[in-house]
């Protein structure tokens, strides 16, 4: 993974999340694009911005906002020694880019030319804006995205594991996932015994697959028990002190699991660590 999108937003988590990826970028050597993610305002805000005043308020602070990110970005780059990029300069290192338009989806087809998208991950009380954006993320740009909770692991992809349900997300996910895989230390591929799955490969084939690749995997099992999916899932993940996730995004349509809930909505929910997903 040598090129990483960093969508930024004025947050606390924007800390956490930026010391992953300097931790990411400095294990793979990655050129890292920051860019402020400025949602589209709405047309019934903007008809009440446009008295003049109000609007001129608006612009000013947006301004000003996005000056205090991208000086945040670079001070924060070249205090863990990645370097502005250069032609010609090694790697890693860094660029921003300050031509973004409005929109969120924007990082979503701006992030297709990127290997990985690292933003924060929302909680159950965020913004719209906040979960449109991860959304086109997932369903437009065609690449991973990396969604990152509120306090950052001390160490990152080193004990990996994967849910396993036998769906094809979930397979584009664990190949996206290969050059996280090949740092780990310990994989571990999980079966949810009475969760939610469609028919597939096993686990154990799974296994098979990584270790062919040269991927010390281990297949686990954990009966569903009285939780939901998503709640065994990460369960089982803390169990074993993992510091990332591998999972396969909305398996299930969106509108079923805004209905009937799932377990990408409740992991994106309640995820307590740094979580891979891809559809």
């Amino acid at each position: 993974m040598k090129t990483l999108l960093v969508p930024l937003q004025n947050i606390s988590m924007m800390t956490s999340m930026l010391d992953v990826v300097v931790g990411l970028a400095q294990r793979t050597g990655a050129y890292v694009e920051g860019f402020p993610l400025r949602f589209g305002i709405p047309q019934y805000v903007a008809a009440e911005l446009a008295t003049g005043v109000l609007l001129d308020s608006f612009q000013t602070k947006s301004e000003a906002e996005l000056n205090d990110m991208r000086d945040f970005f670079e001070a924060f780059m070249l205090k863990h020694n990645i370097p502005r990029s250069t032609a010609g300069s090694s790697r890693p290192c860094f660029g921003w880019l300050a031509t973004a338009p409005e929109g969120e989806d924007f990082v979503g087809s701006y992030g297709r030319a990127f290997d990985l998208i690292v933003m924060a991950r929302f909680d159950a009380d965020a913004a719209g804006p906040h979960r449109r954006a991860i959304e086109f993320a997932l369903f437009e740009s065609g690449r991973p995205v990396l969604l990152m909770p509120s306090h950052a692991p001390r160490s990152t992809a080193t004990n990996i594991m994967i849910h396993w349900n036998g769906s094809t997300e979930q397979a584009r996910a664990n190949a996206f996932a290969m050059p996280l895989l090949r740092l780990a230390e310990r994989v571990t591929v999980l079966t949810v015994v009475g969760g939610q799955g469609v028919p597939g490969p096993s686990a154990d084939r799974i296994v098979q697959q990584l270790q062919y690749n040269d991927i010390a995997a281990h297949a686990m099992r954990v009966e569903l028990g009285n939780r939901n999916t998503g709640e065994a899932v990460l369960d089982a993940a803390r169990a074993q002190g993992c510091d990332l996730l591998i999972k396969g995004a909305f398996t299930r349509t969106r509108l079923r699991q805004m209905i009937f809930g799932g377990p990408t909505s409740h992991i994106l929910d309640h995820a307590d660590l740094p979580v891979l997903m891809a559809h």
